[in-house]
């Protein structure tokens, strides 16, 4: 029996109407096998929240230019707890200055790629750590990689 494709959310929440990035990144999760649902500009964080609940994804990527990540991201992080997708790996690409990358690491975000990072290493990274167990993902990170993408 095949394996199931990893399902993946890609999110633009907030007023930043620039999702260039975030459609190269999803070309190359679709290109890489990975099975990408893309929500389209302008969601709240109850919007991706509940999209990734519904499409019962194993990750979730955001996309944000717009500097609100530090009250977006967590917002989003703390929906998906609460809809018990704990296990749910969740992503930030875009404009994240190094000194918020912590904070967010702590409200559960495994990885953060900004501007510059290479696609083929989202797909390694998503690859090595979207099927890791619940157990493995409590505490809010996966690993203390510090990561950079295009979006």
């Amino acid at each position: 029996m095949p394996e199931r494709k990893i399902r993946i959310l890609v999110a633009k929440p907030g007023l930043d109407g620039h999702d260039r990035g975030a459609k190269i990144v999803a070309r190359a999760l679709r290109d890489a096998g990975m099975e990408v649902i893309y929500t389209g500009l302008r969601q709240t964080p109850e919007q991706i929240a509940t999209a990734a609940l519904q499409e019962d994804v194993d990750a979730v990527g955001i996309s944000i230019l717009s500097g609100a990540h530090n009250t977006i991201v967590p917002r989003i992080c703390e929906l998906l707890r609460q809809q018990g997708m704990e296990d749910t790996l969740v992503l930030v690409g875009g404009i994240v200055p190094d000194e918020d990358i912590p904070a967010l690491k702590q409200a559960g975000v495994a990885a953060v790629f900004q501007p510059g990072a290479v696609t083929q290493d989202i797909v390694e990274f998503i690859r090595a750590h979207a099927k890791r167990a619940a157990s493995e993902l409590r505490g809010g990170t996966v690993d203390s990689q510090q990561s950079t993408v295009d979006s």
